[in-house]
């Protein structure tokens, strides 16, 4: 299983810009729409919807793409 994450956590991701900062802004846990898409996520899945440190892109991952950092 994936690591949890709450909201408030910085984590990381890999982008196609490299890697990325940003805190966690929602947790869903339920399947839901983002940017025209629809993001499939569950208690056991969730995804993350989480704020850039350098802009106020937003972005959707689930847990494996992201990496906590302190």
């Amino acid at each position: 299983m994936a690591q949890r994450f709450k909201v408030g956590d910085h984590v990381s991701w890999n982008s196609e810009a490299g890697r990325v900062s940003g805190s966690i802004t929602k947790v869903h846990t339920q399947d839901f729409d983002y940017k025209g898409h629809t993001h499939r996520a569950s208690e056991d899945e969730p995804q993350y919807e989480i704020k850039s440190d350098k802009t106020d892109h937003i972005a959707a991952h689930k847990g494996t793409a992201l990496r906590k950092i302190d």
